[in-house]
């Protein structure tokens, strides 16, 4: 697909969906009047990141207290079945991260209440529902469709049904899903960012998660890296965060 075809049929899917005209006007001043903006800093971060990067396995061990050993034997029927179903899947969307931390965080923080944003294939949604299962925990997620790839039935297609009753997904941008979930559950013991990658975005997203995490609530953010509003939220809240290399990423993760 050519960019300005895959440009004109995100327009043509907003255009169908009044409930996302908010998100297509920040859509549109963030690709023009601020389009800096989601590398600013990068260098910056990326250079600090690199100086306190550790493995994941380092990570849960020295935040959690656990060891990662058993999480891909215990569920490796799950694993391969979803592997499998991502392969089957004809919309390309962001594949599994640091697994791992996500689920481990859950088991430290004896989750009953978790909340993601950015769902692509489910991977990180079906981490946290492994664990949030345990204890007939809920999982709120929060996502866009993708638009340009008539994607919109395939997102968190590798999560079994099984596990679907702990898990309530809500179809819109960030600052439309996060006030209706924070509605619905107000207190969270596990945040996990994956979403909107530019500073502003970030930064308005990790404010507005920080003040729903419970003390001793682990918060997680995926591609640090990518400008420098991680590091900036955790310098101004005197937050002292772990970061974790994942396959060439940067991942933040803390306990509150």
């Amino acid at each position: 697909m050519s960019e300005i075809t895959r440009v004109l049929k995100t327009f043509i899917g907003y255009l169908k969906r009044p409930d996302l005209y908010p998100e297509l006007g920040r859509k549109i001043i963030k690709n023009t009047v601020n389009r800096g903006n989601a590398f600013k800093g990068k260098e910056k971060t990326n250079s600090w990141a690199a100086g306190k990067a550790i493995s994941q396995e380092e990570a849960v061990l020295k935040l959690f207290g656990l060891e990662t050993g058993t999480f891909r034997t215990d569920y490796a029927e799950f694993l391969k079945t979803a592997e499998q179903r991502e392969k089957e899947c004809p919309v390309k969307m962001g594949g599994a991260g640091a697994l791992e931390l996500i689920y481990y965080a859950c088991e430290f923080a004896n989750a009953k209440h978790v909340v993601e944003t950015g769902v692509a294939y489910g991977w990180s949604s079906l981490a946290s529902l492994l664990s949030l299962t345990k204890r007939d925990g809920t999982l709120y997620s929060s996502d866009m469709p993708y638009l340009a790839q008539d994607g919109d039935q395939y997102v968190g297609c590798i999560v079994p049904q099984n596990l679907k009753s702990n898990w309530k997904l809500f179809r819109f941008a960030d600052k439309e899903s996060l006030p209706k979930i924070f509605a619905e559950n107000s207190v969270f013991d596990v945040l996990h960012y994956d979403s909107d990658k530019s500073y502003n975005g970030r930064m308005w997203a990790y404010d507005e998660l920080y003040k729903h995490l419970k003390k001793g609530g682990v918060f997680i953010s995926d591609d640090i890296g990518d400008n420098s509003a991680y590091q900036d939220f955790c310098e101004k809240n005197s937050i002292e965060t772990t970061v974790v290399e994942y396959e060439g990423k940067y991942i933040g993760v803390f306990v509150k």
